[in-house]
């Protein structure tokens, strides 16, 4: 019998430039997370709250846009719709520039979501294109190969925010009360330093946009795939009729949250822990969330093996299960134990996203491409989770443990019991399609 290729010889070139649009919003989603802790050291004048609205910002682009994106590949092409997602991409790195000359968050704000409206566009266009580069019998297999390189972009997104951004901020070494102390023009200098070091990471990565953008236009990318058959009527009414996708798209959209709230704050439950420690025994943040993401990588590829001998929603349920209980952990022990716990969960995140979208997605038709492109509509979760998450950091001042929740618990633990509710409605979604599956 012969052997079929992932990824054949006529489609390696394509192939290549598309798996790496994957690293490219990797590279920008964890290059953003720390950015919630850096704008508060930057700007005090902000809360939590307000802190967070980096993060709303920067995911509500995905569901302004995804939709938007599906109707205008389904009417031009995958091309086109990754050259205008590029597009969106680099012109929302570029404005953090004018957005330091002008020190305003505000602006800030536009050019994350300007960065997230491109990104839309790329997940939207990758997932289904890979899918259709080369042979259906080894379609998955290809997407999983594709999405590998996605965490390795996570990776770097998160070594740039620590070489080039939180290690080098002037305002981190200063506490509140010490920064308080100093003048007007000392502080007006360290604000206008360290806002162009927040920028500088964004507009180079701009840069390199601009060159893949250059790259994607003068090659050939396959057409095949792109027919639609379908009324687009006729597809909204199949998915409003199908629970299994409805439920799907909830579950994605509770996911992304709480992985969004995972990454994030975990800035703020090391500077809180280390609040408490000697300064030789102070840990890194950036070095915990990038082990967090290693066992992510190692979950994922667990996962991956264990689909083999288990059902992917009951693997789903079981994943689900275990990051409620490390959040748990999180929350009622806090210290060391609580980090370790905290860097566990995203081995237990790992096989949430694809798992949530095959689900979903599973034994449709034609229907799938515009479901599709709900299911990244869903990664708004990632906009209202760390809203809510600095909303209870801010119950009792500014601070990250102003109030001690049931007298013992400090705030910044507690509120992970906003990403530990998430985990739960993953967990049932899982529960809920394997009695669905089981019952066919």
């Amino acid at each position: 019998m012969k052997k079929i290729p992932v990824v054949s010889k006529q489609y390696l070139f394509p192939f290549i430039i598309i798996t790496s649009l994957f690293a490219l919003w990797g590279i920008a989603n964890d290059l953003t997370n720390p950015m919630v802790s850096a704008f508060k050291k930057v700007m005090p004048e902000l809360s939590n709250t307000q802190a967070s609205l980096v993060q709303f910002a920067f995911y509500f682009g995905y569901f302004f846009m995804a939709m938007p994106a599906a109707l205008f590949i389904r009417r031009f092409s995958y091309k086109a719709g990754i050259i205008l997602g590029l597009s969106f991409y680099a012109v929302g790195a570029f404005l953090f520039y004018p957005a330091a000359q002008l020190e305003s968050f505000e602006f800030y704000l536009i050019s994350l979501w300007v960065i997230t409206c491109g990104l839309a566009f790329l997940e939207t266009t990758s997932n289904p294109l890979v899918l259709a580069l080369g042979d259906q019998e080894t379609a998955t297999r290809r997407l999983n190969l594709a999405q590998a390189f996605n965490p390795i972009g996570s990776l770097t997104g998160m070594l740039m925010a620590q070489v080039l951004v939180i290690g080098t901020l002037r305002s981190s070494g200063y506490s509140p009360e010490s920064y308080d102390l100093l003048s007007a023009a000392d502080k007006a200098a360290i604000r206008v330093n360290d806002l162009g070091v927040i920028s500088l990471p964004y507009i180079g990565l701009g840069v390199v946009v601009l060159a893949i953008l250059v790259v994607v236009i003068v090659t050939k990318i396959p057409t095949t795939g792109e027919h639609q058959k379908m009324k687009l009527g006729d597809s909204f009414g199949l998915l409003f009729q199908n629970k299994r996708y409805v439920l799907g798209v909830v579950a994605q959209m509770f996911y992304v949250g709480a992985q969004i709230m995972c990454w994030t704050y975990i800035y703020q439950y090391v500077d809180h822990l280390n609040a408490s420690l000697p300064s030789d025994e102070q840990v890194t943040a950036t070095w915990y969330n990038m082990a967090a993401m290693i066992m992510f990588l190692a979950g994922r590829w667990i996962g991956t093996a264990l689909m083999k001998r288990v059902v992917p929603a009951q693997l789903l349920h079981v994943f689900g299960i275990g990051g409620v209980v490390c959040l748990l952990v999180t929350i009622l022990a806090g210290g060391m134990p609580g980090l370790f716990a905290l860097v566990m969960t995203s081995m237990f995140m790992s096989i949430m996203f694809p798992t949530i979208y095959g689900i979903a997605l599973k034994d449709m038709g034609d229907e799938a491409k515009i479901g599709s492109a709900g299911l990244v509509m869903a990664i708004v979760g990632g906009s209202f989770g760390p809203l809510l998450f600095g909303t209870i950091l801010d119950m009792g001042g500014s601070g990250l443990a102003d109030v001690d929740v049931l007298g013992w618990i400090p705030e910044v633990n507690f509120a992970f019991i906003v990403p530990l509710v998430c985990l739960a409605v993953v967990a049932m979604y899982g529960e809920i399609s394997k009695e669905k599956n089981e019952s066919k």
